[in-house]
């Protein structure tokens, strides 16, 4: 079995940082606009006043052209014109110690106020534009694809299997509210979208209209239902599956409009419990549930040419259960139950190479 591991080890797909970078959209500091400017305006306005207070105490090296004399008007005057290099020329340093002071002290909190000024402009006008733009051609792009609030240890999981699986990663949308996590997301091939699963605005960005699935995987219960509800309410199709921890909540997210509630804890407490009992089971479960495993557990619709048979029947794999108008036929009724059309077939089968794709470049 350990041999066996090891194997699996080497011909699993993984998700390291590839060379092919994925897209990472509204990356911000994390405070909003209007305290980022206050705080930006704060700081210019202590520099100025540094400014104002040098040339102050060294005002005896100032010369007034007009009347000679310096008052505190005439300093703030020149720190202002000096800041914003206008430089009229009516007052000027005329000494060594003035001008080595403007020099060495003055233009590089001059420089550096026009570089507080520059990458406000940019961030809060021109980075918005862009991303904007960005957001718009990629949202063109999307169609069918799966969106996965929060990019924890169980969404990274799940992201990973995804694109074991075939889907491409271009394909998934990450919403996480970190902006680390978001970079991850990014260095692994997906769409990173920096913002709260919560939020209407948000969810629509990540165009959970057309998607082929939404993950609600955020960490916390309250959150991951106010999420199901959310996306319930932009989009009554998507399908949600909801990753809820305590199990007096699942039956919450299956009222808020999870099409599939997952309980890691729970399962985790039957694989451990089997275990008590078995060696093999447990690892045979977990390698049945990768899409990296020895054997791949698939759904999907009856075959034209599977119509007819009888579960045993079917050559494609074994067929362990059927889901037919309603009903689930069990593996007891492999040798009795004719499967119908429009049946729905879960099959155990050994991989194909659709099943798993090669691991990204790098």
């Amino acid at each position: 079995m350990e041999r066996r591991l090891q194997d699996r080890r080497r011909t699993k797909p993984s998700l390291r940082p590839s060379q092919r970078k994925g897209r990472l959209l509204h990356v911000r500091s994390g405070l909003s606009a209007e305290k980022t400017l206050l705080l930006r305006v704060g700081i210019v306005a202590a520099l100025i006043a540094l400014v104002i207070a040098v040339f102050w105490f060294d005002r005896d090296g100032l010369k007034d052209q007009i009347d000679g004399h310096i008052s505190f008007p005439d300093i703030l005057y020149f720190a202002m014109i000096t800041v914003t290099t206008v430089g009229y020329g009516d007052i000027v340093p005329v000494s060594h110690t003035a001008r080595l002071i403007d020099a060495f002290a003055v233009t590089p909190i001059r420089i550096f106020i026009w570089f507080i000024f520059l990458g406000t402009a940019y961030e809060l006008v021109v980075q918005r534009i862009v991303e904007e733009f960005r957001l718009s051609r990629i949202q063109k792009q999307l169609q069918g694809h799966i969106v996965l609030c929060g990019f924890g240890h169980s969404g990274f999981i799940a992201a990973q299997e995804t694109v074991s699986k075939g889907h491409p990663a271009d394909h998934i949308v990450v919403i996480d509210e970190s902006e680390d996590r978001i970079q991850l997301a990014a260095d692994c091939g997906f769409v990173g979208l920096l913002g709260d699963g919560t939020s209407e605005d948000t969810l629509k960005n990540a165009c959970v209209g057309k998607a082929k699935a939404v993950i609600v995987s955020t960490g916390r219960d309250d959150t991951t239902i106010l999420v199901i509800l959310t996306v319930r309410h932009l989009s009554a199709a998507t399908k949600i599956v909801a990753n809820i921890k305590q199990e007096e909540n699942i039956k919450l997210a299956n009222l808020s409009g999870a099409d599939l509630v997952v309980s890691p804890p729970k399962i985790g407490g039957y694989l451990m419990a089997d275990a008590v009992e078995t060696r093999y089971a447990t690892p045979f479960l977990c390698d049945l549930m990768s899409a990296g495993g020895q054997m791949v557990l698939s759904e999907r619709r009856a075959e034209p040419d599977e119509v007819g048979l009888t579960m045993a029947e079917v050559t494609a794999g074994m067929v362990v259960q059927v889901h037919s108008h309603g009903r689930d036929i069990p593996f007891t009724e492999r040798n009795r139950y004719i499967i119908q059309p429009q049946d729905t077939l879960l099959i155990i089968s050994p991989p194909t190479d659709a099943r798993n794709p090669s691991p990204p470049a790098g």
